[in-house]
């Protein structure tokens, strides 16, 4: 989906499906090489080359001298015990190794990296903590107590994999890897018919390198009286301080068919703290997280990464086996892996896989880096797999972690985000799903229950899987007492404001701000304000209205509009909309959404191309309809006065009833929009949404109808036009965008009721518009078009040492339109005092290339003019252009 202007947008890449797989059993090629999987490997990795870090405190031991005692202990000795877990995942490692330098007491963590040692005397007071692919750890224990219990979290060492020279046969981590690939089939979810399962989402979004000094020295008034906050934070990170300021929690039962693809969810609970938006929920479940790791591609922020089981795995990343272990019974392989090349889009780290079925146990990624990834300083995906009956693997655990900066801000202050879901109540193959799914009484994907955000605690004491820790429990009462605080309540719609140009007064809004200058020569300085209604006032009718006035032409204009929606999220939507429009006119055919009537367009109009506007009085009623199919229609109705400004013509074209000339165009129109977006999605506001996008193409047909006589209108026509547009990934090339579009006029007609084609005056990029194409240059009443995309990514940056690390982005643009116009609209509106033109037989094609991505929101677009020709008094400006525009992406 594309990137939004909008904060909620931020949380959405959280919100990734873990991969459930499966396995069946057949013969290990394995037993052949495990004595040098031990020997070479592991050992010799476990005791030699290791680099160390020693803690310069013992913050970190827990004193559970309190808790109750196991047999050694109570017999006067010693007990220490701990978990050892992933720094940046928190997921405990598998088969860490503890022991007593020089002493040979040692044991290796359980499956969970859980470890207990029990003796009567501590061999020394030195404990060495150490696992494949992590930097070695020392722990000083204290003797003066019996019982310790330490929380070791271990960071990962070096992600390159050194060459393994392997003879006399095939190296041992690629044959294990075409098992794995041979077998994905199996392993994969997609191949049983049908399951369910238990889900429960958590997402936490803290703070990070914010100290409770730097927060209090900000240049925000009275920031102290905030400090209270910090008493949520976990003081054995003062090192790297984090603050917790966003939780939410949800759990939902999710159903799954295969054939034809069904999935349902039933959100039955949910708990938000510091992003109030019910629209939100539905995507706080399990339905929009479609992370497979049995895929060949793994999606990160929109960029499509490599997976490491990738059918063509071998040739994008190195590996090698480290380890053999025990879990559930069955062997499992460590297999350690990491790019073949930097600035790929690739991860680093390791996975379990299960001897002789070949499935994963479990896995852990992390993005390097050097990756082409905007905004994030580390990205670490977890997934822990167990069986379900003897030939099946499903996921039971998804962590996904991402560490947010802006621009060249690694050390400055910024968000880390951590979601896990956890997976429960598997079943596999059962009617009960089918029945589910295929029930016809059930429309929509998600259901959220009316219940759902009123749950108590006891629910979810009892409902979690997991309990919260202190920091995830001080959430809750830090922001209910941040909400009660007038003081932040107005920084908050400081901030909203600033954001979005809008400012809250109770029932009434103001803004945006945008619009409240811009600059015309017919209007000279133009000056606008927008007043409109909240929730407080109505909460399923929106009324705006806005007034503007210019200091030219000394005339007043106003606009009023109000939608009321008859049935609003999560069923699908119905409203009814009307507005009355009195106002200069800007608009083009664009095929898609844009607005000039703000600050920044006027700065940057290109200064060499007259201005061409309108005045109009425009009345309009619209009836929309959706379903939970992703079909919608809209009728409508339009009524248009429409006079032009010089140097757009009306002499000899406009015509009353009674063949006398006139100044204006009067229609009336009638007519109705059908589209089509499967699977769309949007995130809805207090009465305006927008799309997610879809995942599949997006059909959208128009037809429209001229009433003579109806309003004074002077015209009776028909019109009708189709386009087509979706947006498809192509890994590892990245993606493409396409919209293909048509359109027929039948009846003779001015120039304002035909198509008139959408050129762009202004040095800023428009995506829907023809860049060195003017407004009001082309007409048509027939015409054909396609407008092309391709976003490749890193490209060949990615392989220039210095520009890779600026993570520059290539594309390429094609834009085209064949259009003609009949004999009498030619002769109604061509030789009239202005130089309209037409594509008969010479089609409108440009071509761009440029750089995005520069200093991380930037883009510059070089588009050339290919046909038509240029005419003789034609500036070259008009065939070549440099544009640019400001992007947000990941």
């Amino acid at each position: 989906m594309n990137s939004k202007l909008n904060i909620f947008i931020l949380l959405f890449p959280f919100l990734l499906m873990t991969v459930t797989g499966y396995a069946q059993t057949s013969d290990s090629t394995l037993h052949q090489t495990d004595s040098l999987l031990r020997a070479a490997d592991s050992l010799t990795h476990i005791l030699d080359s290791v680099q160390t870090k020693v803690p310069s405190n013992d913050s970190n031991a827990i004193d559970s001298s309190k808790k109750t005692a196991m047999p050694a202990a109570a017999n006067g000795g010693y007990e220490i015990k701990g978990s050892i877990k992933d720094k940046n995942t928190g997921e405990g490692i598998p088969f860490a190794t503890v022991f007593f330098p020089h002493s040979g007491i040692g044991t290796p963590a359980d499956l969970e990296g859980n470890f207990i040692f029990q003796f009567s005397v501590p061999p020394n007071d030195t404990l060495r903590v150490q696992a494949l692919g992590y930097d070695a750890y020392y722990r000083l224990i204290d003797r003066s107590k019996k019982q310790q219990t330490f929380y070791i979290e271990l960071e990962r060492g070096s992600n390159e994999l050194n060459e393994v020279v392997v003879h006399a046969g095939e190296d041992p981590a690629l044959l294990l890897l075409k098992k794995i690939i041979a077998h994905k089939p199996m392993n994969n979810p997609d191949r049983v018919s049908n399951y369910k399962y238990n889900v429960y989402n958590k997402l936490e979004v803290d703070i990070q390198r914010l100290s409770k000094k730097q927060f209090e020295s900000l240049p925000v008034p009275m920031m102290k009286k905030f400090s209270f906050i910090y008493d949520n934070l976990d003081t054995t990170s003062e090192a790297k301080p984090f603050l917790p300021f966003y939780l939410t929690e949800t759990i939902s039962d999710y159903y799954f068919q295969r054939e034809p693809k069904k999935t349902k969810e039933f959100i039955k609970a949910n708990q938000l703290k510091g992003v109030d938006n019910q629209s939100i929920t539905q995507f706080l479940g399990s339905m929009y997280q479609d992370v497979n790791s049995y895929d060949n591609f793994i999606p990160v922020f929109n960029k499509e990464f490599v997976s490491p089981i990738s059918n063509a795995g071998a040739m994008y990343y190195k590996y090698k086996i480290k380890d053999t272990q025990t879990a559930y019974g069955h062997q499992i392989v460590l297999v350690q892996f990491s790019p073949r090349r930097n600035g790929e889009n690739c991860f680093y780290g390791d996975f379990w896989v299960v001897d002789s079925v070949y499935a994963l146990q479990r896995i852990s990624m992390e993005v390097p880096k050097d990756a082409n990834v905007n905004w994030v300083n580390r990205v670490s995906l977890y997934q822990e797999f167990a069986p379900v009956h003897d030939t099946l693997w499903f996921c039971v655990k998804n962590k996904f972690i991402a560490d947010f900066v802006g621009p060249y801000g690694a050390k400055l202050p910024g968000l880390i985000g951590r979601k896990t879901t956890l997976y429960q109540n598997i079943v596999v193959n059962d009617t009960s799903v089918s029945n589910v799914v295929n029930d016809s009484k059930l429309k929509q994907d998600v259901y959220v229950a009316d219940s759902a955000r009123h749950m108590n605690e006891d629910f979810w004491s009892n409902a979690r899987p997991d309990s919260l820790s202190k920091n995830e429990k001080a959430i809750y009462h830090m922001l209910d007492t941040l909400d009660n605080m007038p003081l932040f309540m107005t920084y908050k719609n400081t901030l909203k404001f600033l954001t979005i140009g809008k400012k809250e007064f109770g029932p009434i809004e103001y803004g945006p701000v945008w619009n409240i200058y811009s600059h015309n020569p017919i209007e000279g300085n133009r000056f606008r304000i927008d007043i409109g209604t909240t929730p407080v006032l109505f909460k399923d009718v929106y009324l705006k209205g806005h007034l503007a006035y210019g200091t030219q032409d000394q005339r007043f204009k106003y606009g009023l509009s109000g939608l009321w929606l008859l049935q609003r999220e999560p069923k699908p939507r119905v409203y009814i909309y009307a507005s009355y429009i009195h106002d200069v006119d800007r608009s083009t055919n664009y095929y898609d959404e844009v607005s000039t009537d703000n600050i920044f367009s006027t700065i940057a109009r290109k200064h060499y191309i007259p201005w061409k506007l309108a005045f109009v009085n425009e009345a309009r009623f619209e009836f929309f309809k959706s379903y939970n199919s992703g079909f919608s229609h809209m009728v409508y109705g339009i009524h248009k006065d429409f006079t032009p400004y010089a140097p757009l013509p009306s002499a000899g074209i406009f015509w009353d009833d009674d063949g006398a000339p006139t100044s204006n165009v009067v229609a009336t129109e009638v007519g109705v929009r059908l589209r089509y977006a499967y699977k769309e999605k949007f995130l809805t506001g207090n009465y305006q949404r927008v799309s997610l996008g879809s995942k599949y193409p997006i059909v959208e047909i128009r037809y429209g109808l001229g009433l003579k006589d109806v309003w004074k209108s002077n015209y009776s026509y028909n019109r009708a036009s189709i386009s087509v547009s979706d947006k498809v990934k192509i890994p590892p090339l990245g993606s493409i965008y396409y919209n293909f579009f048509a359109g027929k006029y039948w009846g003779t007609l001015p120039y304002p009721l035909l198509e008139i084609l959408p050129g762009n005056e202004y040095y800023y990029y428009n995506k829907y518009a023809f860049s060195m194409m003017n407004r009001y240059e082309f007409i048509a009443d027939q015409y054909v078009g396609f407008n092309i995309e391709h976003t490749i990514g890193g490209g060949i940056f990615n392989y220039i040492p210095y520009l890779k690390k600026a993570k520059l982005r290539q594309f390429w643009t094609a834009k085209g339109v064949i259009g003609s116009l009949s004999d009498a609209n030619t002769a109604l509106n061509f030789n009239k005092g202005y130089e309209f033109r037409t594509l008969a037989g010479h089609p409108y094609i440009e071509l761009g290339t440029g750089v995005e991505n520069i200093f991380q929101i930037l883009r510059i677009d070089f588009v050339w003019r290919v046909t038509p020709k240029a005419l003789p008094n034609e500036p070259k400006e008009k065939y070549f252009g440099i544009f640019g525009s400001i992007k947000f992406n990941f």
